[in-house]
């Protein structure tokens, strides 16, 4: 990706020196740390206290009629990423495909999950068009359809996990990865895939389990007050929802694919990199490779190692963690708390691509009359203009290490929520948490260090 790897705009002079804003930050998690020690003692968090919504309210709005008006627009809006990919203009900027993908999907379902909880399960195109099938073959066989495939529970989160690797290496690495064929091409190829899972194994195990962007927006929802259940929605304690996931196999890959993108993303544009992928691209032009293959394959690398090094950096603290005591494994421990991770990886996206969602997300406005790139206005909005003054240059930036901040607090919280509940000591929970500091201050430092890089 080119034009969109990142919306970040050139910072003027700031009020305080860049380094300060590193120390505070490492501070706060900090005092935050000690105040949890303190004015913490119990766990809070490890129950969800779900309500419905009153006055019937949560189950109208999860009604059978909203789910169907919801999932057909997911299954139009589909349909049009791909005809617009197919049949519109090539260049990415003017495409319809291109931005809706990049942006209002992959961007701008993240804060939507996390105020709104799980709404990517209401519009989602490739769940809603396997219940239409499987209803209309109950009507036509005039019976119940074959029971699918029990899903593996060794399979668990890892079709998510290369799912989400395999976007990431779409947006990231592909160098045609914002062509708009290329796009429609890899979502028919994705959907024929999701399609045939849903099959053996049904339509709401794969969904839960497998199907990439369900598991990526549901890990978000989770920071939701608001979750739906049983074809109610109801609103439970803020947070808690983390705790109550289930650790499957593939989840701490997961999270680690999540946090490494956007990592590589950043760390794309620093010179410790621009300084040594030229030359490893140039050693596999000299194996062979085209100097564009050699590209790929570098930044393919680039991506790889990145993804490793937070995945090392997250097993370190978990190993730091056990050496304190209480009786449990390395396993046991990434597991309990492989969802304090959620936060990090909503902080890294919102500090990340903040200007990209906010300027690039306006053009769908346009797009949306032109999704084909060839002149058309169909709801008189082709003319519309970005409006870069939305947000200022100094005023990003503050929003982004507040983004940071808040993330990796949150994350300490429910780190330290977790350590009281699986510890028999209040101490050996505090005292495991030393290793978790350690932890939330280098993602801290690592965030803060990328947007500097991105904002030089």
């Amino acid at each position: 990706m080119i034009w969109l790897a990142h919306g970040l705009v050139a910072r003027t002079d700031l009020p305080i020196p860049e380094w300060l804003f590193g120390w505070a930050a490492a501070m706060v998690l900090v005092v935050s740390f000690v105040a949890l020690a303190i004015l913490w003692p119990d766990p809070k968090l490890q129950e969800e206290g779900w309500r419905p919504l009153p006055r019937g309210l949560g189950r109208r709005l999860a009604s059978r009629p909203v789910e169907i008006v919801c999932g057909a627009i997911g299954v139009f809006l589909l349909g049009v990423v791909i005809y617009s990919g197919l049949r519109g203009t090539q260049t990415p900027t003017a495409n319809f495909a291109t931005t809706f993908v990049y942006v209002i999907f992959w961007l701008g379902l993240v804060p939507v999950s996390v105020l709104l909880g799980d709404v990517f399960r209401a519009f989602n195109p490739w769940r809603a068009t396997g219940r239409a099938v499987a209803w209309v073959a109950r009507i036509a066989g005039r019976g119940e359809l074959p029971a699918p495939l029990a899903y593996p529970r060794w399979l668990g989160r890892w079709p998510a996990v290369a799912g989400i690797f395999a976007f990431a290496v779409m947006e990231l690495v592909a160098s045609d990865g914002d062509t708009p064929e290329s796009l429609a091409i890899a979502t028919l190829i994705y959907s024929a895939l999701t399609f045939v899972a849903m099959a053996l194994y049904g339509v709401e195990a794969w969904i839960r389990h497998g199907e990439a962007f369900s598991v990526y927006f549901n890990l978000f929802s989770r920071l939701s007050p608001i979750e739906t259940r049983g074809r109610v929605v109801g609103y439970r304690r803020p947070l808690s929802g983390l705790p109550a996931l289930e650790v499957l196999p593939g989840t701490v890959p997961l999270l680690a694919v999540m946090i490494g993108s956007v990592t590589f993303d950043g760390a794309a544009e620093a010179p410790l990199w621009t300084d040594i992928a030229p030359d490893i691209s140039q050693f596999l032009q000299d194996l062979g490779l085209s100097p564009q293959n050699a590209l790929e394959v570098t930044f393919l690398i680039g991506l790889v190692v990145t993804i490793l090094l937070v995945y090392g950096f997250y097993r370190l603290g978990v190993i730091g963690a056990r050496s304190v005591g209480g009786g449990f494994s390395a396993n046991r421990l990434a597991g309990a708390f492989v969802h304090s991770l959620v936060p990090i990886a909503l902080a890294y996206v919102a500090a990340h691509y903040l200007t990209l969602l906010l300027f690039q997300g306006q053009a769908i406005s346009f797009l949306a009359s032109d999704p084909l790139g060839d002149g058309a206005d169909l709801f008189g909005t082709a003319d519309t203009q970005i409006d870069y003054g939305v947000i200022g240059a100094n005023a990003t930036w503050y929003w982004q290490v507040g983004f940071v901040v808040a993330g990796h607090v949150t994350a300490l919280t429910l780190a330290h929520d977790r350590a009281l509940a699986i510890y028999d000591k209040a101490r050996l929970a505090v005292r495991s948490q030393y290793w978790m500091l350690g932890v939330m201050v280098g993602f801290t430092s690592l965030a803060l260090w990328l947007l500097s890089q991105s904002n030089a």
